[in-house]
């Protein structure tokens, strides 16, 4: 289940982000962070066992860490979803134009809207159906990329995946593969889920945390393999000269269904946020949910790849903070390994936003 959950948007930038660094380098950062993020799910799996009742991130944090924890991890929650939006936007966006505007034609910004507006409408109504089909989006994913991998068997290049990589872009995997791990919101539903069953939670998470990292690198492997030095930011259209039209047009259409299900059950989850902890009317949060990231957008805020590192570095590393210091706060000893989490935390924090910004 939560192998399934934490499988998302974010695997589109780590073929780019592969070229860019080489596959060593890329390997040791999977390696690392996600042994780092398996550390702080299986922290969380404490604190939400030693905690009464299922709550969201907010709630454990208003337990654990007062009325001012519940805020921090409210607004941090709200910063990760609006940031999470905005690149299902634009990864969304341009996967209906490379899906569409061959036949139909149009600019970018025309798909980027529609993609955009639809998902506003289905947030607004707050469709459970969307559940139904989220699901049905993460095979078709699947199914797209075995497909790939079949089609693309007689083009793969192992050379492709002989280089050293650029040492200016060194720091550019670790928000982007934190984005890409991140599940830490999925435990409570795990607790809940296996009736707060100590032995199989803890074993939930880490074959939910385990799987998506070997998963993830082994789909790095392909795209290199296929497109080399024309891996595309999203993965997908660098794979259009490789390929035939059928298959990208599928890979397309997968790409909507797996970012447009999470677009819209991140959207509805980041309502509930604003109109539950944060107490802003439902209309407001409504508003606030949909037009900030398309607003960002309009501004120019359009990289997808520095908002997904920027959101796995920013505010995705806060909520690994909040959740280290929950532990601290029910730990019988103060165990030492704290201190250098929340430095290697803040040390990304600080990067990402130099790197996003500049």
């Amino acid at each position: 289940m939560i192998a399934g959950l934490t499988i998302g948007v974010g695997i589109f930038s780590l073929p780019y982000i592969t070229g860019k660094v080489g596959i060593l380098t890329m390997f040791l950062y999977i390696m690392a962070l996600t042994a780092l993020v398996l550390f702080v799910n299986l922290l969380f799996v404490e604190v939400s066992l030693k905690t009464p009742n299922y709550l969201r991130l907010a709630g454990y944090a208003r337990m654990h860490l007062g009325e001012f924890g519940k805020y921090i991890a409210a607004a941090f929650s709200a910063i990760e979803g609006l940031g999470t939006i905005l690149a299902y936007i634009v990864i969304g966006g341009g996967f209906l134009y490379g899906l569409l505007s061959p036949f139909l034609g149009g600019n970018l910004f025309i798909y980027v809207f529609l993609y955009f507006a639809v998902g506003a409408i289905y947030i607004f109504l707050g469709s459970k159906a969307i559940s139904k089909i989220n699901f049905a989006g993460i095979l078709v994913f699947f199914a797209a990329i075995f497909l790939v991998f079949f089609n693309g068997l007689g083009s793969l290049k192992l050379s492709n995946l002989f280089f050293l990589g650029d040492s200016s872009h060194l720091f550019l995997p670790y928000g982007a593969i934190l984005f890409a791990l991140w599940g830490a919101t999925m435990v409570p539903e795990a607790e809940e889920i296996l009736q707060s069953d100590r032995k199989k939670i803890r074993r939930a998470v880490i074959l939910g945390t385990v799987i998506p990292g070997a998963f993830y690198f082994l789909f790095c492997l392909m795209i290199l393999a296929l497109s080399g030095g024309q891996t595309s930011p999203e993965a997908i259209s660098g794979l259009q000269g490789i390929l035939g039209g059928r298959v990208i047009a599928f890979m397309f259409l997968a790409g909507i269904m797996a970012t447009f299900t999470s677009y819209v059950s991140v959207g509805l989850n980041l309502k509930k946020v604003l109109w539950y902890d944060m107490k802003v009317k439902e209309s407001v949060a409504w508003l606030i949910t949909c037009f900030v990231p398309f607003l960002l957008y309009l501004l120019g805020f359009n990289n997808f790849i520095k908002i997904i590192g920027f959101v796995g570095a920013f505010a995705l590393a806060m909520e690994g903070i909040l959740i280290v210091l929950m532990y601290r706060k029910i730990s019988i000893k103060r165990p030492l390994f704290i201190y250098p989490l929340i430095l290697i935390f803040v040390a990304g924090m600080i990067y990402e936003i130099i790197y996003f910004l500049w």
